[in-house]
């Protein structure tokens, strides 16, 4: 592992520290924890890499075992994984932040959009990075960036963000630093300009810049840089998923793809052995003449055997009962290891307000664990932009209307209007209304004191009269 100590013992020539950065991207990417990432995004977009890289195999009467090509081979994939980290990083930051005070204008009005990418970034690969950058948050998955931690006190002082569209293009990367970034690139066909400036062995970077340039107009002098800034601590906060700093496929992947096998691997029973074809007198047939009679047969529905040939079908019965109860229980499973909320569990019927809450309990207990590390994320932020102010969550929770409307409504009387109002109207879907149906509540209130007071203005006598 490449570490901040092992940068400050590199030399200061450009292309030493252009090496360097080759170096941490290539080890980086070469890291149980990239490795890992990159199946787990796989996964996520639904492309099981185990069943995609299976091979069916077959044993032949010498000992050698070979390819099996006869055979069907489905290579469906779940989309668990997928599902799993959706629903529960919605679940925590689907409604957005809560703000103790009015919500911070320097983290941009994305902030809300760019905190659900980052965590599903975390959740998958096991670590998110958010970048501070003046006036909003950029995000980096842990695929394309690699930190540099502290030896002494851990704290990530350096990293670099790298991207490649395709393996013929350039490299590019970013090396950020507590001082700025600079940006490299590598290219056997790239050419220097004014922009990029060669530093040998295909290598351009651009000078360092600091974080914050600060600019000037007018129209006698044009645009003028009057001040360079960096930020007081290292601008890049990581985002765990969770405590033990893992992808959340680590004990789930294991169960997808036994799921998948058997779903795939009962697909290839019925697409390939409802009937077995004896074909009598064809001792003499290798397998690929078997192979072509039996396409043949397929496709014309007709056998045409030579003389002394008889070909006979032999119905079998596939076996399925286990299979399904061995997918629903799998199934549950997962539900159960990824402590996600099955919403089938409370489907059936109208579910009672204890039993939703019971059936969160699990999601409830790892989202607490989550929104420890969420938290520690936002303050970090927070404290590179200068911002002091307390971050909350409202979780998207699946709830018994009517019976919550009834509980809130026997209360009422123990509680004030407004709350009752903004609670009901929230319960209802519509909290975003309350501040205009408690406007017009005050104001009908206001017009019946009127008028059950009387208190229509006096008739004024007319000028000079006493």
């Amino acid at each position: 592992m490449i570490t901040y100590q092992d940068y400050l013992q590199v030399s200061g020539k450009d292309l030493d520290r252009a090496a360097f950065v080759r170096k941490v991207i290539n080890e980086h990417k070469s890291s149980d924890l990239y490795t890992t990432a990159q199946i787990a995004d796989d996964y996520g977009k639904g492309r099981n890499t185990t069943i995609t890289n299976y091979q069916k195999t077959v044993t032949l009467v010498t000992g050698q075992v070979v390819p099996d090509l006869y055979s069907a081979t489905h290579r469906s994939s779940s989309n668990f994984f997928s599902m799993f980290t959706t629903q529960f990083n919605q679940y925590l930051l689907g409604n957005g932040v809560t703000w103790k005070e009015d919500a911070p204008e320097k983290l941009g009005n994305d902030f809300d959009t760019q905190l659900q990418k980052a965590g599903k970034y975390a959740l998958s690969g096991g670590v998110s990075f958010g970048f501070f950058n003046f006036d909003h948050v950029d995000v980096f998955s842990v695929l394309e960036f690699a930190p540099l931690y502290d030896e002494e006190d851990g704290a990530m002082k350096a990293g670099v963000r790298f991207w490649q569209i395709d393996e013929q293009k350039p490299l590019r990367a970013t090396f950020y630093e507590l001082d700025g970034y600079t940006n490299y690139l590598w290219s056997s066909k790239y050419k220097a300009s004014d922009a990029w400036a060669s530093i040998g062995q295909d290598a351009y970077m651009q000078p360092k810049k600091p974080y914050i340039t600060r600019m000037i107009t007018s129209e006698i002098d044009g645009t003028e840089i009057y001040a360079k800034e960096n930020y007081p601590t290292f601008p890049i906060v990581p985002l765990w998923g969770n405590p033990n700093h893992q992808s959340e496929l680590c004990g789930l992947r294991e169960k997808i793809d036994a799921y998948d096998f058997i779903l795939n691997g009962f697909e290839d029973d019925l697409d390939n052995a409802q009937l077995y074809w004896i074909i009598k007198g064809a001792g003499g047939m290798d397998d690929p003449s078997l192979m072509q009679f039996l396409d043949r047969l397929r496709m014309t529905k007709a056998a045409a055997p030579e003389d002394g040939q008889d070909v006979v079908p032999v119905e079998v019965n596939i076996p399925y009962e286990a299979r399904e109860r061995l997918l629903d229980r799998l199934e549950k499973q997962l539900f159960k290891d990824a402590m996600i909320m099955n919403p089938e569990d409370i489907a059936s019927g109208a579910a009672t307000a204890t039993q939703i809450k019971a059936a969160y309990e699990r999601q409830n207990n790892k989202a607490d664990q989550y929104e420890y590390c969420v938290l520690d994320f936002i303050d970090g932020i927070c404290a590179i932009a200068g911002i002091e102010n307390t971050a909350s969550f409202t979780r998207s929770l699946i709830v018994n209307t009517q019976e919550e409307v009834t509980t809130v409504i026997a209360a009422a009387q123990y509680l004030d209007s407004e709350y009752v109002t903004r609670k009901v109207l929230t319960l209802l879907g519509d909290g975003d209304q309350a501040d205009d149906i408690l406007k017009r509540m005050d104001a009908e209130s206001i017009a019946r004191l009127n008028v059950a007071g009387g208190s229509e203005e006096p008739e004024q006598p007319e000028s000079g009269e006493v």
